[in-house]
């Protein structure tokens, strides 16, 4: 099928041109600027934006990746798939180890068939004093050991793993980490500037949502913010909802790094679905007015964000739509490394969301099917 479009946003572009690609299979086999090569199958209206990249979300449309069902799984990755999402890693939560490796060897079924790109485990290894939604009792110091079978459990599905580098064993873990091709994320940490630097050179690449569950960045004392902020090697997550970050402070951190800055939502399973009570891992959430929180505290529980929404956000912020978009599809992909998808380009997954003029998807192409 070859398909035109007066408006197509294609890679490290600054805005929509007109247009075409070429899918073949999965695949996209053909794209450029301007006319088709031959009259088009389709002529598609609408914004053509890559499919969005998430990766970090513990579920939506009511249901929760902390599971060891399949089926479970899916209904969440449904839920956002309607929404132009088509690349989506499953991210869980604090547990035990024995509960975390059977959720880890269920969801790395769905890694093999193809319909995750992979598990973050966001906890164990994660600081007391900056525990979020996590079960305190369940946080650990990350043995190194531990750390590698949990990673065999998930049969080389594990992506990413959130981790406090000031804790005993950390460095030790994130060398561990790196050296398997995982991503170590600095997050729920009390690190100060130093050990966060440390943490860096050990291999750590990635900051689980930058400022939220982390020491602040204060004129003396830095800790982990700056050190992340600051270094090249180190993207950026941030969770534009305007509930966890200021919008304001988002648009500036990615006016100061385009590059470096990775949109996720951090959701959970009332994502894509109403306000309600909701379970997060062990602990119960409610959400009211489309906010998280650990029930009857001021604490957020993740987040009820889709990426289109986060998309949305950022361009009302006045982050450059181009950028905005490639926030949520190429720089997460560059991110975790997923070089199939993110990008509208000969060669990669056939994966496409079209936008009307407000931003929202109106068809989604998922590995050369519409959705």
């Amino acid at each position: 099928m070859l398909f035109s479009a007066d408006r197509v946003l294609f890679p490290d572009a600054d805005a929509p041109v007109a247009g075409y690609f070429e899918v073949a299979g999965d695949r996209i086999v053909a794209a450029g600027e301007g006319a088709p090569p031959r009259p088009a199958d389709e002529h598609l209206a609408g914004i053509v934006v890559p499919g969005y990249v998430d990766v970090h979300s513990h579920g939506g449309g009511g249901a929760s990746f902390v599971t060891e069902d399949a089926d479970v799984a899916r209904q969440a990755l449904a839920a956002h798939r309607r929404l132009g999402v088509t690349t989506m890693v499953a991210s869980l939560v604090t547990g035990t180890l024995p509960d975390l490796a059977r959720q880890v060897s269920c969801l790395a079924d769905l890694v093999e068939s193809g319909e995750l790109a992979g598990i973050h485990l966001e906890g164990p290894w994660l600081a007391l004093k900056y525990k979020g939604a996590h079960p305190p009792q369940l946080l650990t110091d990350p043995d190194p050991a531990e750390v590698a079978a949990l990673l065999d459990a998930g049969r080389g599905a594990v992506k990413m793993v959130t981790i406090a580098p000031e804790l005993r064993g950390a460095l030790d873990s994130i060398r561990l980490m790196t050296a398997r091709g995982v991503v170590a994320a600095v997050g729920h940490t009390d690190a100060d500037y130093d050990a966060c630097r440390a943490a860096i050179d050990a291999g750590a690449t990635g900051a689980t949502h930058l400022f939220n569950a982390m020491a602040p960045l204060r004129h003396r004392d830095p800790g982990p913010v700056l050190a992340l902020w600051e270094d090249p090697r180190v993207y950026l997550e941030l969770i534009m909802d305007g509930v966890h970050v200021r919008p304001e402070l988002v648009a500036f951190v990615a006016a100061s790094t385009p590059a470096r800055v990775v949109f996720v939502t951090d959701a959970m399973a009332a994502a894509a679905s109403s306000d309600g009570d909701y379970v997060l891992g062990e602990l119960p959430v409610e959400v009211r007015d489309g906010v998280a929180r650990i029930a009857g505290t001021d604490t957020i529980a993740g987040s009820t964000l889709t990426l289109d929404r986060a998309v949305r956000n950022a361009v009302a912020a006045g982050i450059p739509f181009g950028q905005a978009v490639r926030a949520a599809t190429q720089v997460p992909a560059d991110y975790l490394s997923l070089p199939d998808v993110g990008r509208l380009a000969a060669g990669k997954r056939a994966d496409v969301a079209v936008l009307d003029d407000d931003l929202r998807a109106t068809r989604v192409l998922h590995r050369g099917a519409w959705v």
